[in-house]
């Protein structure tokens, strides 16, 4: 069994490539993920992962249930275990690493249903908030995750963030916001502007129906004027004391709590 013990090596070269370089992966078609859980995951949803790379401590601990998994179109690697520190990005690495191709992307506009419940990120920028928001999604059953001007869906810590909710979602990345509205008001999908604005209804007294989405803003500057005003209504979080907004990803996550919250009722029996 080869190990492979240097940076130099091609296969490694590539994965740090595609770690430290938006451009890069998007020239590949390409991105890495980091992490026994979100590589099983990853193969479990048969999300086209071309190499897996092993520490040689990770081979000990995992091969047995790798073995499990379909690897026939896998290019397993075997890397020290100083190596695998070298590359990650993580304080204490597990010391599994992978290449998975990207997916196709999807168009919103082919694929929106008018009953479909889904939430539009716009100009958010902070991978750990785009991955929490991914993630939550994944647990409450939203329809879709619509990228508009948005951090990158494959930067490493979006997709560490989303702890393999990447692989389940329907996510519509750089979609342009007149677009995504216009195709909204076309398949009849009422649109909500969440705001921090007093004047706003209450997400409290707020009912989402069948076919609804709602727009999140940028994480200090919000949904920009002109956006918020061509949704079909305002809707703020209510809060109490000196708060005046939450995290984006809270925020979004009361949101999408309130947009589902009858299908938890009917699942549930409450």
């Amino acid at each position: 069994m080869t190990i492979i013990k240097s940076k130099d090596n091609p296969h490694i070269k590539l994965y740090l490539k595609l770690a430290g370089s938006k451009k890069e992966r998007k020239n590949y078609g390409m991105y890495v993920l980091e992490g026994y859980r979100l590589v099983v995951d990853a193969l479990m949803e048969d999300s086209k992962i071309a190499s897996l790379f092993l520490t040689e401590s990770a081979y000990e601990k995992y091969s047995s249930e790798l073995s499990q998994a379909d690897l026939r179109e896998v290019n397993v690697l075997i890397i020290s275990n100083e190596l695998g520190i070298r590359i990650s990005s993580t304080e204490k690495t597990q010391g599994v690493f992978a290449i998975c191709r990207a997916a196709a992307e999807k168009e919103f506009e082919a694929s929106a249903k008018s009953d479909g419940k889904y939430i539009v990120l716009y100009q958010l920028q902070d991978p750990g908030n785009v991955g929490m928001i991914i993630r939550t999604a994944d647990a409450v059953g939203i329809d879709g995750i619509i990228l508009s001007e948005s951090c990158e869906l494959y930067n490493p810590k979006v997709v560490r963030s989303t702890m393999g909710s990447l692989f389940r979602v329907n996510i519509f990345p750089d979609e342009n916001i007149e677009k995504i509205i216009t195709t909204m008001q076309e398949k009849r999908i009422t649109t909500y502007a969440a705001v921090v604005d007093s004047d706003a209804q209450s997400l409290s007294q707020q009912i989402f129906g069948p076919g609804s989405a709602v727009l999140i803003g940028n994480e200090g500057n919000g949904l920009p004027d002109d956006i918020s005003s061509k949704c079909d209504k305002r809707v703020t979080i209510k809060m109490k004391g000196n708060v005046n907004s939450l995290n984006a990803a809270m925020a979004t996550g009361i949101f999408m709590w309130e947009m589902t919250k009858g299908n938890h009722r009917q699942k549930y029996g409450q």
